[in-house]
């Protein structure tokens, strides 16, 4: 008996057993979700403001900006765009670092560089307690991650923070003159793939979403559960209510758009030796049986004997981004694909230009080995990116940073039943 044969009798068999979630039914989830992971409710307006522009590269801008989150803060964000626009208005994404990552993080401004020059808006944004969010304005820190903060509602506010501040980036870009809202995408690597998931879950706005290092989400007392608690073990938790949480919250994102998760075989980060392809097509069967159908369900891709690695400007995940948002500059004739564009080892770029890799990032298994997309991007330092000058900074900091999301998160939990 064939393996295929066997998972068509399971997908009949799941299919007589679970009950099609209703319209209704998925818009009380994600009212459910944004309530428990105290998400706000309509969300505050975004309120950009442009901050000066610089050229990182040839035929590429990069727009220093912040926009509105919650509790009246601001987000630092950089925002690539093409410096010649073509015509009609282009696709946009948002990504998502990983822990200790940030707008400074080679990986985010390679991927911005790489696909403004394809013809997409691309905003890369320091998460909170990372960056200009960083108290001390560090770059490569994950300031929540120091210690657990009371009272017990935190995590989860902290979770909402995040998803938060991917909503808010969504509906920055859908407001821009030259971004199309309906070719919107996510890009999570890492902790932004968890975050990642619950915002698309939450957010029909997003049209596809990209997952890499992660999205392998479990069950009670799985990796997810255990793993980080003040920004993924605590909000996991939060979600309990859920059930059967990786089910719903993938049949949430099919009902949305498109999902893509890149894993590597190897991956021992996020535990992805434990949740190979049979974790992700049991997945799949269930997530099917909730959604009614295949149709915008998750599909996966394995790099074998990979470990935790970056994967956005990869063939794999370009080709796959290019069918969903129809770069305006890349290729779309299926004689001369984006999976004939040239790639090159991370590491050749890195000794090209004087990336120094670290020992984790230096494995050939890790972000040195990983087989990006060939492209004229030069090495960014943390204060080029910075969205203000040190003065600037020190005089607006409280507007940014870590320590007051916590004053007033702890404010607001005393004052919530």
């Amino acid at each position: 008996m064939s393996r295929s044969f066997i998972l068509t009798l399971v997908l009949l068999s799941t299919f007589g057993q679970a009950q099609v979630a209703s319209r209704k039914q998925v818009e009380l989830w994600r009212q459910q979700i944004k309530q428990a992971l105290f998400i706000p409710n309509p969300l505050p307006k975004a309120e950009p403001e442009l901050l000066g522009s610089f050229t990182p590269a040839p035929e590429v801008i990069a727009e220093r900006i912040s926009y509105r989150t919650e509790y009246g803060l601001r987000v630092p964000a950089i925002v690539y765009r093409p410096a010649s626009a073509p015509k009609g208005k282009m696709p946009a994404m948002v990504l998502v670092d990983g822990h200790g990552g940030d707008k400074s993080s080679w990986y985010s401004y390679y991927t911005g560089i790489v696909y403004a020059r394809a013809g997409a808006v691309v905003l890369s944004y320091d998460s909170i307690g990372a960056g200009e969010s960083n108290d001390d304005r560090k770059a490569g820190a994950g300031e929540h991650d120091i210690k657990i903060v009371d009272p017990v509602s935190m995590p989860a506010r902290i979770g909402g923070r995040m998803v938060t501040d991917i909503m808010q980036a969504v509906s920055y870009l859908a407001e821009r003159n030259d971004v199309d809202p309906h070719r919107i995408a996510v890009l999570g690597f890492s902790m932004g793939s968890f975050t990642s998931v619950l915002a698309g879950a939450v957010d029909p706005r997003i049209h596809a979403l990209l997952l890499t290092g992660g999205g392998d989400i479990d069950g009670p007392n799985g990796y997810w559960d255990r793993s980080a608690i003040m920004c993924q073990g605590g909000p996991y938790r939060a979600l309990s209510f859920l059930g059967d949480r990786p089910a719903v919250l993938y049949t949430l994102n099919a009902r949305r758009g498109t999902t893509f998760i890149i894993n590597g075989t190897n991956d021992t980060v996020v535990d992805i030796p434990h949740h190979e392809q049979d974790f992700f097509d049991a997945l799949r069967l269930r997530v099917i049986a909730l959604n009614g159908g295949s149709r915008g369900v998750f599909e996966t891709y394995f790099d074998p004997g990979a470990s935790h690695r970056p994967n956005w400007m990869t063939r794999v995940a370009a080709d796959w981004l290019g069918k969903n948002l129809r770069f305006p500059n890349w290729p779309q004739k299926p004689v001369d694909t984006i999976t004939a564009l040239p790639v090159e080892p991370m590491r050749a770029w890195a000794e090209r230009v004087g990336y120094p890799l670290k020992q984790s990032s230096s494995r050939e298994d890790r972000d040195a080995g990983l087989p990006i997309i060939a492209a004229e991007v030069p090495l960014l330092s943390q204060d080029q990116l910075n969205i203000l000058s040190p003065p600037e900074w020190e005089r607006r900091k409280r507007e940014f940073v870590y320590s007051t999301w916590v004053t007033r998160a702890e404010a607001d939990a005393k004052n919530t039943p």
